[in-house]
């Protein structure tokens, strides 16, 4: 394998304690403004915005730089149909067969159903891969490593990134997800991580009254 190269660092920018403390607060201000919306608006949105956040969660770190993630991005209408109607099977059974009480009781506070509109309302979805391994140009196959961890660090920075850029989304994970798999054409070497929903969210749209856990509960310094 090639032997990696080094470059000095850079592009690493140090901030006045001052300007650190006043950055991270307007990152917190600005995080705590994101909620998953379930009640997208069909406006448009720029592919260019897209992308550019799309290349920011590609440069998350990764197991050995292997990124091992796909991004598919469905605008057309007639695929964004397909995929509501699997979900909703999908979701149907869960609702109804699969789910023990214990979890829809969790889930019943946000009136969530087997009903996803969304997914054919909204301009975009991302449909998230993870690569269980990767393959070379001369079709061998090679390992990645850490690849759940990976991919969730990029999910979560493309969440952030199309938050700040201004949109709405929602993390949707029907289960099981292979139907992502024969509907977008991917191969069995990639494992559906999730469906994100993009979009501006409706004029009348409403999210649920929740409270996040306060920074003792979730953190301890040693």
């Amino acid at each position: 394998m090639k032997k990696a190269g080094f470059s000095p660092l850079s592009d690493f920018r140090e901030y006045p304690p001052e300007e650190m403390e006043a950055r991270a607060k307007g990152f917190l201000a600005d995080m705590k403004r994101r909620r998953s919306v379930r009640h997208f608006s069909d406006r448009t949105v720029s592919r260019e915005v897209i992308e550019n956040c799309l290349r920011a969660a590609n440069s998350a770190p990764s197991g050995a730089n292997r990124q091992p993630w796909h991004f598919v991005v469905v605008e057309d209408a007639e695929t964004k149909s397909r995929l509501r109607s699997a979900a909703e099977k999908e979701e149907k059974e869960f609702y109804e067969r699969r789910a023990p009480e214990e979890w829809l009781e969790a889930l019943r506070p946000l009136g969530t159903d087997e009903h996803k509109p969304f997914l054919e309302t909204a301009p975009y979805l991302i449909a998230i891969f993870a690569q269980l391994h990767g393959v070379d140009a001369e079709g061998n196959q090679f390992k990645h490593y850490y690849v759940n961890e990976s991919v969730g660090i990029a999910t979560g920075m493309l969440i952030s990134a199309l938050h700040l850029a201004g949109l709405a989304t929602l993390t949707h994970t029907p289960s099981p997800m292979r139907f992502l798999n024969e509907i977008l054409d991917r191969p069995g070497h990639e494992r559906p991580y999730l469906l994100l929903v993009v979009g501006y969210p409706a004029e009348d749209a409403v999210v649920p009254d929740l409270e996040k856990k306060p920074l003792e509960q979730v953190s301890t310094f040693v």
